[in-house]
């Protein structure tokens, strides 16, 4: 079992419908640099839906508890999306199942010493080791992250 200190992100899950959620306006794209003249009205609709899921069979949301994920820019509270559907490649960031426990990390393969790593993004955490004694599934690619900035 691994600490809290080692472990600390928990996600709760939650399963993905992108037709669940209606059009709303769009009014196009803001500059974060020079301002730029702006709309006064939306001209379109998206689905946030449609965006954000790509499969609402592999497709799960998840609520991020914890903070060893936020020199990443994933902090507690945030919203993120998963997809089952994609194969983990060096770097991704993965809810990964380790010995029974879901966790949100930066996936690290390790063909020197034959494991796998689970890389915490906040230096007080340390880097879970993988290896063959583990119970260990990487339960999906997380594709978005979603932060509520006003209540």
């Amino acid at each position: 079992m691994m600490t809290n200190k080692e472990m600390e992100i928990r996600l709760q899950m939650f399963s993905a419908d992108a037709e669940a959620l209606i059009d709303v306006p769009y009014g196009g794209s803001l500059r974060a640099g020079f301002p730029s003249p702006a709309q006064d009205y939306a001209t379109d609709a998206i689905n946030l839906g449609k965006i954000l899921v790509r499969d609402s069979e592999t497709t799960f949301y998840a609520r991020v508890e914890g903070n060893s994920m936020c020199e990443a820019g994933i902090f507690d509270g945030d919203l993120v999306v998963i997809d089952k559907s994609i194969e983990a490649k060096e770097g991704d960031i993965v809810a990964a199942f380790i010995d029974g426990e879901f966790t949100l990390k930066r996936f690290k393969v390790d063909e020197h010493e034959g494991c796998a790593w689970l890389m915490p993004a906040n230096a007080d955490y340390k880097p879970i080791k993988v290896t063959e004694e583990n119970t260990f599934l990487v339960w999906g690619v997380m594709t978005f992250c979603i932060r509520r900035f006003h209540e």
